[in-house]
Parts: C-alpha cells; structure tokens; sequence
C-alpha cells in the first residue's frame, strides 16, 4: 500500500493590525504636551520629541509589536529634519497602505498669546539660541521663524487654535475629536465673537453681524442661542433662515470636493459681535442638520469653549461618502 504525505497544513497568517498613529506637533507652548496626555489618557502610547529620522523604522518596530494607538509629538527641537518629514510621512501612507491610519494635529496660538505663556513659565524659546553665532533672537523672532520652520506640516494638518481656551478644555477637544471612531470626514463647527478675533483653525469663516440681533431684546439678552426662547425668535427671521440656506448649500457643494482631497476635517466659523445668541443659534442649527450626513462636532468658544458630544453620522449616510 502506499501511503500519501499530505505537506504539513500551514498555520493562517496573522491578520495585519490597523495602528492609529496620531502626530501632534506645532508651535512652542502652543499645548502639545496637554494634547499628548489626553491621548494618553485615552489609551495611545505616546512618545514625545521622536526625531524625524526615526519615524519610519519606530511604526514598523510597532507593527512589528501589534500595536493600534500610537501617538507622537514632533516639533522645533528637531528643526534640522523637520524639512524632510512631510516626505516620510508620504512614505508611511504609501508603504504601510491601509495598516496606519495617520492624523496630524497642529497646534497653534497667536504670537501675542505665545510671548505671555512663555514670560509667564521663563522658559527659552527652543530657536532662542541661533545656531551661526551663539546669538540669541528676541522671542517674537524666534516665534515667526517657528513658523516658517513648520508652515507646511501646517498645512496638511487639523489645526486646533489653543489661544482663548483653557488646558482642560484642550484635552477634552482632543479626546473628542480623536477618541471616537474615524468618519470619512468629520465637520467642526465653532462659534465665535468678532471681537475677540477670528479663530485660526478656521477652514471657512461666515460673519453673521449683519443678521437681527436678540442682544437687544431685554428678555433675551442673557440668553444664548441654545435656549429655546432664543432660537424661536432667530428662526422667525426671514435674514437668518436665508443666513442658514445658504452656508448650508456652500457646504453641501464643496464638501464632497474636499472628501476627495483627502481631507480629514473640516472647521466651520461662524462668528457675531459677541459670540452668545447669532452665531450659537447657527452653529446648533447647521450641526443638527449636517449630522445626517456627516460625523459633526460643534463648540462655543465664548460661552463655554467646552466641546458637546459626537454627533456621528448614520451608517448609510457614511456610505454614501465613501
């Protein structure tokens, strides 16, 4: 009789792991070490200041160790590689195709706000020191070449503006807009007052001044415009429906255009003389309507500057923008 050897079966391959790599970098005392303990907090291992050059070979040691949150801050202190990292954060997305998921956050502030938060710690600006001849810049100097150095990781990032928020109001934006699950693309939608100055993370920036305001209306003025009072008497105003048609069609129209170019998220400014009753009422308004569609966030800056929960868009919705 002879006996057939069958080959040994081979045991299934590991499905590859999908990591969530988060890179947090931008401006000094702009608050990265905040956003990286939120991230910690939400279970991403994190590690701060990796050189550039390390990039690469660190995401393949954590594939290689199945891990799925990874967060990094990069920033100055690693200013002679800065200028080849957008090239190595190309070669993650084209070697590691669809097993890293990458989001970049790019922290900023105002130059004024800056300049305080640095007289207030008495710490050195990292490009204080300039490295020709053992000179120091002055602060402002420092922080604009910051700038220069990190004007394209900007550009490709979600910027968050940190200048008018608190350290806790920080972290708990951070985890809201990091810590759930990841939608095509995600629409943040802030209001704002004109008076203390336009947000910076601002993709589109709608003024909203012109519309009939309840500040001057006794019984509504300590109101905002998430009370129901507020919101009555905005939606009987024919100028603030017309308001909402039509930043409502602008987003409707560009959205899908900025989905095919890859963005991730989208941040909608929307801004009046105070910040309380116009531009909250549209914020709230807009958010309820494009959350059919669209994984939404909304915050107010003024009033609280607090984030209010995710609202996710239904799966079919989802389905319809992949």
């Amino acid at each position: 009789m002879i006996a057939t050897v069958r080959p040994p079966t081979a045991e299934p391959a590991e499905a590859p792991l999908v990591i969530e790599l988060v890179l947090i970098t931008g401006m000094s005392g702009s608050g990265k070490s905040i956003a990286l303990t939120a991230l910690e907090d939400l279970g991403f291992y994190c590690v701060d200041n990796l050189p550039p050059e390390l990039l690469v070979p660190f995401i393949a040691l954590e594939q290689s160790h199945r891990a799925s949150k990874v967060a990094i801050a990069m920033d100055v202190r690693s200013a002679a590689s800065l200028p080849g990292l957008p090239d190595r954060l190309e070669q993650i997305k084209n070697q590691a195709g669809q097993d890293v998921h990458l989001r970049t956050v790019f922290l900023d502030a105002t130059t004024d706000t800056l300049v305080r938060r640095f007289s207030e710690t008495r710490r050195l600006h990292p490009l204080s020191l300039k490295q020709t001849d053992d000179q120091y810049r002055a602060l402002t100097d420092a922080i604009e070449h910051e700038r220069e150095l990190l004007s394209e990781l900007r550009e490709r990032a979600l910027v968050l503006d940190t200048s008018l928020i608190r350290p806790a109001q920080l972290r708990s934006h951070i985890k809201d807009l990091l810590g759930t699950g990841q939608a095509p693309l995600t629409l943040v939608f802030e209001s704002f007052a004109f008076k203390r100055g336009v947000p910076m993370d601002a993709d589109f920036v709608f003024d909203v001044r012109m519309l009939p305001n309840p500040h001057y209306e006794p019984e509504l003025k300590p109101l905002t415009g998430r009370d129901e009072p507020v919101a009555r008497y905005l939606a009987e105003q024919a100028e603030v429906q017309t308001m909402e048609q039509q930043i409502g069609a602008f987003l409707r129209h560009w959205l899908p255009h900025m989905l095919r170019d890859h963005r991730s998220y989208v941040t909608v400014a929307i801004g009046c003389t105070g910040g309380q009753h116009r531009s909250v009422y549209l914020v709230e308004r807009l958010a309820q309507v494009f959350a059919t569609d669209w994984a939404t966030r909304l915050r107010h800056r003024e009033i609280d500057g607090w984030p209010a929960p995710a609202r996710s868009a239904t799966p079919e919705a989802k389905t319809r923008q992949t």
